[in-house]
């Protein structure tokens, strides 16, 4: 039988990471995600897992590039205001390990994506009466895949904004109420 969870978001982080001026990588968090995982260890493959973040909460320690990031340029969160991830397979890779597929919206587009998730944590119960899991999810993909195409080129050749993006996923998760799917 399946249980269900929820991404606790309090406890969750979505980072991300990109290069800049071809010489460093600038990080940055969404600072709101909502989702959940449907999950049977007798049968993962039988797994869902989806996630839904709202764009407007990019946070790279810079308002500036905050503003850039939001505007029609990059995410024009205002026409778009949502990433969201829908799996669509799941395989077990490893005791604690998974690779998770699914399609991942941005901007207006959706692909396919496949994360690697890593340290499933077993169940824990938290002082309040809720049982818990954890894990980390990682993927890469192409910014340019999603229509996120801007850039300035540099005078000594590369360009501002590199084109692969980094997702760096640490989410914790509370059973549901009605946890049974």
């Amino acid at each position: 039988m399946r249980t269900v969870y929820e991404i606790d978001p309090t406890h969750s982080s979505v980072l991300f990471s990109v290069r800049h001026l071809m010489v460093s990588n600038v990080r940055g968090s969404f600072t709101s995600v909502k989702g959940s995982v449907a999950y049977d260890p007798a049968d993962p493959a039988s797994t869902t897992v989806t996630a839904t973040i709202d764009a407007s909460t990019i946070h790279t320690h810079d308002e500036k590039r905050d503003e850039h990031l939001r505007s029609a340029e990059f995410l024009d969160v205002a026409k778009f205001p949502t990433l969201e991830f829908k799996s669509t397979s799941v395989k077990k890779t490893g005791d604690t390990e998974f690779e998770v597929t699914g399609n991942l919206s941005v901007h207006g587009v959706t692909k396919p994506v496949t994360f690697k998730v890593e340290d499933v944590s077993p169940e824990a119960k938290d002082p309040w009466g809720n049982t818990r899991i954890g894990a980390m999810a990682k993927a890469k993909l192409k910014r340019s895949d999603f229509g996120l195409t801007w850039n300035a080129p540099l005078e000594t050749g590369g360009v501002l904004v590199g084109d692969e993006v980094k997702l760096d996923f640490e989410l914790e998760f509370i059973q549901a109420k009605s946890a049974a799917a």
